[in-house]
């Protein structure tokens, strides 16, 4: 490319191949300043021993199925505390319960789960895993009238709230629209019920079905569809 020079040269010198260089230098340092700042990150693995004490959250679960309720606590390690890279990772699980009755498959199912949490990665997949385990005796509905298929299904449910609450899983929700239908089909229903005592404030209608979306029991017919009061799911689309 040509440049047409204005005005007079008052002065000019070659510029040396060490001068082309130091920029190059100086890049490359940058590169591997940052490529060591990152490899004193800590991630999670099998290899990281236990603190003294650990942060946790204990769930209880109460079903239908036994007399006695399960109480769930997941503690958590903080990687990195201090830095911009703090992460905070489950690392053990414990169940316990008044019913003796699963003993043996619950401790084997902790000791699994915490060892799949120590060993670090991805470890979200659990959360699936567990939910899609199914009783062949049939499932319950818990508190809200969402559908449990199975104890180890709401054990799931247990750590995917966990992992929410610290971060690990991203929650969705829903879209600016669906909250808006759904709010507007439940104050239509609302107010077509006022005159009844059916709806209480804190539950679904009793005639309400499952929901296949959220696998919520809050699916009643309006204006001639079948609607989702939770999800706002709709076979009219």
């Amino acid at each position: 490319m040509m440049v047409k020079i204005e005005k007079k040269i008052a002065k000019y010198s070659v510029v040396k191949e060490e001068e082309q260089e130091q920029p190059q230098v100086a890049e490359v340092a940058a590169e591997e300043q940052v490529e060591k700042k990152e490899s004193n990150v800590i991630h999670m693995h099998e290899k990281i021993e236990r603190p003294e004490s650990l942060l946790g959250s204990t769930y209880k679960i109460k079903t239908p199925l036994s007399e006695h309720a399960l109480y769930i606590t997941i503690n958590d390690i903080i990687l990195n505390q201090g830095t911009e890279h703090e992460m905070r990772r489950p690392f053990e699980i414990f169940i316990n319960s008044k019913n003796m009755d699963h003993f043996q498959w619950i401790v084997a199912l902790t000791r699994i789960i915490s060892a799949v949490f120590r060993k670090g990665g991805d470890a979200t997949f659990l959360v699936e895993e567990l939910r899609s385990v199914f009783d062949p005796r049939g499932g319950y509905f818990k508190k809200g009238g969402k559908y449990m298929p199975s104890l180890v299904a709401e054990l799931g449910d247990a750590i995917e709230c966990h992992m929410r609450m610290i971060g690990l899983l991203k929650d969705d929700g829903l879209d600016e629209h669906q909250k808006k239908l759904v709010e507007e089909k439940r104050a239509q229903y609302e107010a077509s019920m006022k005159s009844t005592e059916e709806k209480s404030a804190e539950a679904f209608p009793a005639s309400a079905q499952l929901c296949n979306a959220c696998h919520t029991k809050a699916v009643i017919k309006m204006d001639g569809c079948m609607t989702c009061l939770n999800c706002g799911d709709s076979k009219c689309g």
